[in-house]
Parts: C-alpha cells; structure tokens; sequence
C-alpha cells in the first residue's frame, strides 16, 4: 500500500470516528430507532476492523464463518482444523462464545486489543459471563489467518444475533454458510447484502449437499447471487458427508473450503486483493452510513428546536394576550370600574363629561384636593383582575404547550403525567405577589413624577393613591376591546382618568407614565411565564444540549470517500511484496490453486477425492 494514503485515511478515520462518537440520538423521532443501531454498528466496526486494519496491515487475515443455525458452522470449523476446536452439538444455540482459532505465533495479535477492543477474552477451553470471545492457539491453523466462529445469525437469543453482526463487521472476509434448504432465507440476504455493499471478501458455502441436487441448487444460488450485487462470488459446496468419531468431516468434504482459506495467508496477491476489497469497501460504505448517521442527527436537533419552539411560542401568546387584555379596555369591566366610580363619586360624574371639559377640570381639581385618600378597593379590584388574566392565560399556555408535546412522539417521551398540562400549583400565589410589586411601581412612578413640582404638590400630599389608581385606570384604558355602548361609558371612564392625571402632571408624562407602567406590567408578567416556561425546558434542555447536527460527520465523511478512493487508485508499493507466511494449510487444502465447487464432487471415489486433497503440509512445523 501506498504509505501517504494509508496515512490520510487513519486520520480520517480516526476524525470520523470522533465525529461519530459524538453523536447522540436521544429524541424519540422517526429516524431514532434504525439510526441508533447504525451509530452502533458503524464505530464497532471503525474499532473492530478498519482502523485495526489501517494501522496493522501486516496483521493475521480475519476470516469470519458465520450463517443461519444449525447450518453447520462450527462442524465446519473443527473439520477445517482436524480438530474439535468448537464443539457442534444438538441444543440452540450452540456457539455462545465465539471462537477465535489461530496460531501460536499470532497469539499475541488477539489476546489485546487490536480488534474488537470491546469484548473479553478467554483461552483453551475456559468460559465466562456475557460477551466475549475464546481464543484457541493451535498449529493446525497456518500463520497470518484466523477462523472466528461466530454466532448464528437468526439465533433465538438477540444478543447472539448482536453479537454474529458485530463479528462479521470486523471480518477482513467471510466464510458465509448456510444448507441447500436454507439458502434462500431472508436473513441471510439481509447480511449478504451488507456484505455487497461494503464489498466484503467473501465465499459462499453451501453445506450438506446431496450430489445429485448440487448442480441444480448450485446454479438458483449464482443467480440469486448475481441478483443481489455479488456476481463472481465463489461457492463452496461440502457434500452431505458422515462425521468420525471426532466429530469431523472428512478431508475431501472440506478441500474446496480449506483451499480457498488457506490461499488468504500463503497466496500474497489474495490476500492483499481481499484485504483491499474489504477495506476499501468498508470505508466507502463507512462514508455512506455516516451520512445517513448526520441526517438523523439534524432530525433530532430539528426535533429540539420543535419542542422548544412549542413551548415558547405558547408563552409568548399568553404573555402577548395578557398584554392585550391590559390594554384594550376590557379590564374597565365589572368590578374595576364600580370601584373606580367610587373613587371619583358616582356614576353622575362619569355623565358629567358631557358638559365640558371646563366644569370637568372644576370637578377633577376639587376631587383631587378635597378627597381622602383613594379607597383601597380600587387597588384589590386591580388585582383580582390582572390575576384573574395572568392566571388564565398561563393555563392556557399549558395546555397548549403540553398538547404539543404530546402529539410529537419526541416530547411525549418527556412527559412525566399532567402535571406540565397545568399551571404550577403556587402560580397564584406568586401571580399575587408581582401583582402587588406592580400596583407599588405604580405609586413610586406618581411619587417620582410628582416630585419637585409645586403646583401640584398639594394634591399629591392627599391624592398619591387615587392618582395611582388612576394611573391603573389608565393603563387599561384603551378602547380597541370594546364594542357599542361599551365604548360610551369605558370611553368616558377612560377620558376622566386621562384628564385627571393630565390637570396634575400634564398631557406628556401622562403618556410617558402610562407607556412605562405597562411595560413594569409587562415585564412581571414576563417573570412569571419565564418560570412556568421553565418547567418544560428543565426536562428539555438537559437532552437538547446532548445533541449536535449532523455538519460535522458530513465533513469528516467526505474526507474519508476522499481518502478511500485515493488509496484504491495508488499504485502498491515496493515494499507492498511480502513474503508468504510459513506454516501449513488448512486441513484438506489443495496445493496449487482453488478448485471450483463442483470439482469437489466430480469423483465418486471417496477414498480417492481424500488422497487427492489431504492436508497439505501436514506435520510440518509452523
């Protein structure tokens, strides 16, 4: 390989790896469940397989044999072997730790963590709890390949099925096996079509076959091959064969196999063209996943921003409604204006109007001098009334808030009950409270606005209540609510309060007065919806800050396709010519090439197929 390549795609790898790792899928969204499984797979098998293959690529060839139960996997192994290295037998499932069969000299190459840093490891013929693999060091495996048995793939149990996924993914190539009654399943094609689009370096064998249906099921099975994106595959068929006392298959039912495995540790340009197919078609693949990953990461930042959007624009409605209902005449109703009427004397004076600004000023100077102090019902019937308003337009701002999130299977999620479907329970009497601390803002602007002038400091000394009621009244004094006869007597309400206040302090701070105690209103009535909209993000933001868009995956996945195909374009480099690792093949392999499949089953003879493909080497030293 070309060194500089090689270079550039670990660091996009490992940038992609970062990249992913970071992120997180915790919305419910349409897109959570599949991109959860993906995100999963796809830095096992960053960590299982290409980045170990990257940095190590001189280490031993991972061959995987996996397939559908009871297809005869680990008879396959043990028979490859000459040993029973991974015991078959009749309970599902039978391969719970899968096993890792090497050469000793390339002990040391499994027993860390080059690939699959996550699992444990055992050795010989030990077990342990949960997930990990058992390595067997034997010399019947030549050196530079392993054989990992993995779980069946449609096993009963889902960590098996979990666990045979991960094992493959961190396969340089497969063994994939399944039976002439099985080949057809639909699982099997789900990981074979996995297989085609990271361009896996595999072979297909096909177990148990009875002679006279092997060409037949043979040419269905190339066809369905060629169907599915895996043209030229080869397929190794084991004829259906009687097992020895060991357990073991004869050498000549095992020959096309062992033949094609072993030619992945003694035969360099195999094994440099399946190492290269299978990474490079990993990180290609890699690439491709990771964008699907970044498309689901913008669906759960779009799902945050929904959420928090909902909640928001709920409160931001109520508070604008109570601004409104402040503003628009309609607090002049019912006890607000019988008790500014009594504050003024009687219904008379508001009728009064009508005949003339002049006697009105006589009136207002003589209310304003003559007067006690402001009754305090006024005051109370103020503030029942803003609470009243805040109160209702921040259960409605609940509701609407908690319907949102209930219909947006992201925010269902979040919900805990009803208890965001109301207002907090001691909203009133915090409502109450900024009530009050808004009728005192009111009295401190009259005091500050009357301060210093002597020509009204006379009505000031008797009247600061009233004129801060009045002021009150003011405030509520638009009449853009009201319709028909309303507008005649709130409108004169409203006149009254607006003279009055202007014979003391005059038509410009009257309107400056009256804009800032409606914004002090607002702006307490702001407080209390912030703390209620407060409620909704404490269960959102702790989530929402867990995520990030899908930008940087984008970008660390176009680096690694970048990378990718360069590598596949570089020419080998000299030091690329290795030399053949020394050892034996694997039982029954052939000297001299690969046969194909059906010249497995040509001769009859069984006693002569065995001499023809007995174990090559055997008994020479590793």
């Amino acid at each position: 390989m070309a060194e500089n390549e090689v270079a550039a795609l670990v660091d996009a790898v490992t940038g992609l790896h970062a990249a992913v790792a970071d992120v997180a899928l915790p919305f419910e969204v349409a897109s959570a469940p599949a991109a959860r499984d993906e995100h999963r797979r796809l830095l096992e098998r960053l960590d299982d397989h290409l980045l170990p293959r990257l940095r190590h690529p001189d280490a031993p060839t991972l061959l995987v044999v996996g397939g559908s139960t009871g297809a005869g996997k680990s008879t396959l192994v043990s028979s490859l072997v000459g040993e029973a290295v991974s015991p078959a037998g009749v309970l599902r499932p039978t391969t719970r730790w899968p096993v890792l069969v090497h050469h000793p000299d390339d002990t040391d190459q499994f027993t860390g963590d080059r690939v699959l840093p996550g699992l444990p490891r055992v050795t010989g013929g030990g077990t342990a709890d949960g997930r990990g693999v058992r390595l067997v060091a034997t010399p019947a495996v030549p050196r530079g390949i392993a054989l990992l048995d993995a779980p069946d793939i449609d096993s009963v149990e889902e960590a098996n099925r979990t666990l045979a996924v991960q094992l493959l993914g961190a396969g340089d190539a497969w063994l994939f096996v399944t039976t002439a009654a099985r080949y057809a399943d639909a699982v099997p094609w789900e990981l074979l079509g996995d297989a085609a689009r990271r361009r896996t370096h595999l072979a297909l064998v096909l177990d148990r076959v009875d002679a006279a249906d092997a060409p037949a099921v043979e040419a269905h099975l190339r066809v369905m091959l060629d169907e599915r994106g895996l043209p030229g595959t080869p397929v190794l068929l084991v004829p259906e064969s009687r097992p020895d006392e060991d357990g073991l298959l004869p050498e000549s039912a095992v020959a096309a196999v062992a033949t094609w495995a072993t030619a992945l540790a003694f035969d360099a340009a195999t094994r440099e063209r399946a190492l290269a197919e299978t990474r490079d078609g990993s990180a290609l693949e890699a690439a491709r996943v990771a964008r699907a990953l970044a498309d689901a990461a913008d669906d759960q930042r779009a799902a945050a921003d929904r959420l928090r959007g909902a909640v928001l624009a709920s409160y931001a409605a109520a508070r604008e409604l109570v601004a409104e209902r402040t503003a628009d005449g309609s607090m002049l109703r019912g006890e607000v204006l019988a008790r500014w009427q009594d504050v003024v004397g009687t219904g008379e004076w508001v009728r009064s109007i009508e005949g003339g600004v002049a006697r009105l000023r006589d009136r207002v100077s003589a209310a304003v001098r003559g007067r006690r102090a402001a009754d305090p019902a006024i005051v109370e019937a103020v503030g029942h009334g803003l609470e009243a308003v805040v109160l209702d337009a921040a259960q409605d701002a609940a509701e609407r808030a908690h319907a949102d999130w209930y219909h947006d299977p992201a925010g269902h999620a979040l919900l805990d009950g009803l208890a965001l479907s109301r207002a907090s329970g001691d909203l009133r009497e915090r409502v109450d409270v900024a009530v009050r601390a808004w009728q005192g803002d009111v009295l401190d602007l009259v005091r500050a606005e009357g301060a210093g002038r002597r020509t009204t400091a006379r009505a000031l000394s008797f009247g600061v209540n009233g004129l801060g009621a009045t002021l009150m009244v003011a405030v509520f004094a638009s009449t853009g609510g009201l319709t028909g006869a309303e507008v005649g007597i709130f409108g004169g309400t409203a006149l009254l309060a607006q003279r009055l206040l202007e014979a003391v302090f005059g038509d410009e701070a009257v309107r400056r007065l009256t804009r800032t105690a409606h914004d002090r209103l607002d702006a307490r009535v702001g407080g209390l919806l912030d703390a209620e909209t407060a409620r909704f993000l404490a269960l959102l933001d702790p989530v929402a800050a867990q995520v990030r868009d899908g930008g940087a995956v984008r970008s660390r996945a176009s680096l690694v396709e970048v990378a990718a195909r360069a590598l596949a374009a570089a020419p080998p480099s000299p030091t690329d010519r290795r030399e053949r690792p020394g050892g034996t093949g694997l039982r029954g392999a052939v000297p001299g090439g690969v046969p194909s499949a059906r010249e497995t089953d040509e001769t009859a003879d069984g006693q002569q197929r065995a001499g023809r493909w007995r174990w090559w080497r055997r008994g020479r030293s590793g």
